[in-house]
């Protein structure tokens, strides 16, 4: 028997919940109710050949409905005359008439109630957020316990656009930095409706861009380097981090620089005479852009064999070009066969690269499409740390 059951009746109106349409409704003016539902009910087949069955079905969906509960969905009825059992009353439709039906039998009253006075307080504060609570009422009830810090938080940035002060500095009584940054996503699409468009910065989104995005000021990236050479080290410093104009000040007396990825590389880097290392930039080698005394230096770039290896290193060239490549070749990369992994398919670079060697270039072919085998990478720190002694004995001896 596939009759409709008051369960799934039910799960018809829940659904219409748990999207936002009954709350949202009430804000558009949408005219939801009276509802209908669908409803499958037997065919004069079935009513011939399992009488019974049809009885039970029918008591039952009359027993859950509004006349027998007092709330919930009415039942239309249909006089049916049947040539064996004669004229009968059979459902032939249900609805819901009322928003309030609909919440009484879900069980929903009270969170409407919650709903509607926080979107009327929502509204009388920040007219331009009607759209947002439209769009996502469910939200606004899961936030409730925090929704008056939250429009305390848009307030704030209304009174204060783009401040230009860390996030740590707000001061704001009841809201925290971790209270902010925990709800970076929400603040933002609200922050997006509520202030003007010249205090919201849309060359930067997601929450790493959230400081930028309104005004803040972002936790600064730093550049991590060590000195390799011990004749060199500042006031015994050797390893430090410092923001990218500091390090453009510190113009150190180096003639080479090596740039890795892998932090432990740099950490176990050897020294080296007139030498430092700076590692753990990643994508981040921009922050390199504006370093006056790198265009004067040697750069070794070295890092993984793998498609996104190259588009780092072809990346570093356009902005120091002088760079070389470092154990990125194809005799490292057989030297290492029984230590290949494997790039994930849909993560690997497929781009055009145009600042490469030729031998760079057609090892990097080579692994873009595959054709010394799936995927193919060799992570530097793979590499046996032999490799990269002689590798920096060939580059600090000149051998060619």
């Amino acid at each position: 028997m596939s009759w409709t059951t008051p369960a799934e009746l039910r799960a018809q109106l829940q659904k219409r919940w748990d999207s936002g349409q009954i709350l949202a409704a009430t804000l558009t003016g949408e005219a939801l109710f009276p509802l209908t539902l669908r409803l499958r009910r037997p065919g004069s087949r079935e009513l011939t050949e399992d009488f019974a069955a049809v009885g039970q079905w029918v008591r039952t969906l009359r027993a859950g409905s509004r006349e027998q509960r007092g709330h919930g969905y009415e039942i239309r009825w249909e006089r049916v005359n049947h040539r064996v059992h004669g004229a009968n009353d059979l459902p032939a439709g249900v609805t819901v008439p009322s928003e309030n039906d609909a919440l009484q039998w879900l069980g929903k009253s009270r969170e409407a109630q919650r709903f509607h006075g926080l979107a009327e307080k929502t509204l009388a504060r920040f007219p331009a957020l009607e759209n947002w609570l439209i769009r996502h009422p469910l939200t606004l009830l899961e936030q409730a316990g925090d929704w008056p810090r939250i429009l305390a938080v848009l307030a704030w940035f209304q009174a204060h656009p783009r401040p230009g002060i860390y996030l740590r500095q707000m001061d704001l009584p009841g809201v925290d930095t971790k209270f902010v940054e925990s709800r970076r996503k929400l603040l933002s699409e609200l922050l997006d409706a509520v202030l003007p468009a010249d205090a919201v910065d849309t060359e930067h989104s997601g929450g790493r861009g959230f400081e930028l995005r309104y005004g803040l000021r972002p936790k600064p990236p730093l550049i991590r380097f060590r000195i390799l050479d011990p004749s060199l080290f500042l006031q015994g410093l050797s390893d430090l981090s410092v923001p990218p104009p500091q390090f453009a000040a510190l113009a150190p007396a180096v003639a080479r620089v090596f740039i890795t990825e892998n932090e432990i590389n740099g950490l176990a880097f050897p020294d080296t005479p007139g030498s430092l290392v700076i590692f753990g930039l990643g994508y981040g080698l921009e922050r390199l852009a504006d370093i006056p005394w790198l265009t004067e230096a040697e750069i070794h770039y070295w890092g993984d064999i793998d498609t996104h290896g190259f588009a780092i290193l072809d990346r570093l060239r356009a902005r120091l070009p002088q760079a070389r490549s470092l154990l990125m070749d194809r005799a490292t990369l057989e030297a290492h066969r029984d230590l290949w992994g494997q790039e994930h398919p849909r993560q690997r670079f497929t781009g055009t690269l145009t600042r490469l060697t030729a031998a760079e270039q057609s090892l990097f072919e080579d692994l873009r499409e595959n054709r010394l085998g799936a995927c193919i990478r060799l992570e530097q720190e793979r590499i046996s740390y032999g490799a990269l002694g002689a590798a920096i004995k060939q580059v600090t001896e000149k051998i060619p």
